[in-house]
C-alpha cells in the first residue's frame, strides 16, 4: 500500500497487488480483505494489479521506485467503486 496524490484529500491510499500466477483475484476481493483487517481510513480506494513489485538486493519492496503518476483516482474508477462521503 502506498499513498498517491489526491485533489480532495491531499493523499489517497492505493494498493499494488502482485498476485501469484493462476490466482483468481479481483479488486473487490482485495478491498474486502482490507476491510476485514484495517481501519476505514487505511482501506485502499485504488487497487492496481501488477506483474511484479520493484525489489532491492535484500528483497524489500522499493516503494520510491513505484510510478505513482499512473495511480490516480481518475484512472482507477473502474477498479474499485468510489466510497467518498
Amino acid at each position: 500500500m502506498i499513498g498517491v496524490p489526491d485533489d480532495h484529500y491531499g493523499e489517497e491510499v492505493a494498493a499494488l497487488v502482485a498476485a501469484r500466477p493462476g490466482a483468481d483475484l479481483g479488486a473487490a476481493e482485495v478491498s474486502n480483505w482490507a476491510r476485514e483487517r484495517l481501519s476505514a481510513y487505511k482501506i485502499p480506494r485504488i487497487v492496481r494489479f501488477v506483474d511484479a513489485l520493484p525489489k532491492g538486493p535484500t528483497g524489500k519492496i522499493l516503494k520510491r521506485s513505484i510510478d505513482r503518476s499512473a495511480l490516480t483516482r481518475d484512472t482507477a474508477l473502474g477498479d474499485v467503486a468510489a466510497r467518498r462521503p
